[in-house]
């Protein structure tokens, strides 16, 4: 198997784009502005003999170092279980559910108090399945702006929202947005996997840890990754967002903290 693309606990400078599963991909990941600590985000891009591939997104949680090792964590154990056999859908999907399990293992027995939400999607034969523990989350979008999927986050507000209880356009200012019910290294720690969604040529999929969605509604990110070249719109996407979060007082979305992304577009 090619060797994974991991990014754990740094700033890139610029968007990496390369060649991904039939597809193009790019890649951002960024600490909060003014944050002194680490990154507690991780990305990583892991490709399969097969040609097919996952991507991974994994938000640290804890504070201190212990965020970022539990996100590395998270992206190392995937790593290594799609290193293993993975030349078909029920291969594939054992390899992601096997090392998140031992990824909650590896946290747990950290005793720091860790833990990390992932989102995971993996495409195979032009379909794409998310997983995901957490409030990361996964859009896709088909090349006219139609929301295919999004995944509900697993908190109180992201469960109002999927509930119709709760305004999506309002759940974005909730004093408890930051709450969650599930991560990895927490327990009873469960994974919800999505379902197969066929991906039209030019369809995006976006992986993303909560700090770009606490700080964009889903409309404007619509808007910006679904036309244009990918990398254009991945630096659209990380200009944006960076602009929110270093810009208070203007009644727009703004919380500072990390955040990362993964767009894919399928050729």
């Amino acid at each position: 198997m090619n060797q994974p693309l991991i990014y754990c606990a740094t700033d890139m400078d610029d968007i990496v784009s390369l060649a991904f599963a039939s597809g193009k991909a790019c890649a951002y990941t960024r600490r909060a502005p003014e944050k002194t600590t680490p990154n507690e985000d991780s990305v990583a891009l892991i490709p399969c003999d097969s040609g097919a591939g996952i991507l991974v997104i994994a938000d640290g949680m804890g504070g201190s170092r212990a965020g970022d090792q539990a996100s590395r964590e998270a992206v190392n154990a995937l790593a290594e279980a799609a290193g293993n056999n993975c030349d078909n859908t029920d291969a594939l999907r054992d390899a992601i559910l096997n090392g998140v399990e031992q990824a909650n293992t590896r946290i747990g027995a950290m005793n720091l108090g860790a833990a990390t939400t992932v989102a995971i999607v993996a495409l195979q034969d032009n379909e794409a399945r998310p997983y995901h523990i957490g409030d990361s989350m996964t859009l896709i979008i088909g090349q006219r702006g139609k929301l295919k999927y999004q995944s509900t986050p697993h908190s109180p507000v992201g469960y109002a929202v999927e509930a119709g209880l709760l305004d999506a356009d309002d759940a974005i200012y909730h004093e408890e947005r930051h709450l969650i019910s599930n991560a990895v290294g927490m327990p009873g720690m469960h994974v919800e996997m999505g379902p197969r969604v066929a991906l039209a040529a030019r369809d995006t999929v976006l992986v993303a840890s909560d700090g770009l969605f606490d700080n964009l509604q889903v409309d404007e990110i619509i808007a910006t990754i679904r036309k244009g070249p990918l990398p254009d719109a991945a630096a659209q996407l990380a200009r944006h967002c960076h602009q929110r979060m270093t810009r208070a007082g203007d009644e727009q979305p703004h919380k500072p903290d990390d955040m990362s992304f993964i767009l894919y577009r399928r050729s």
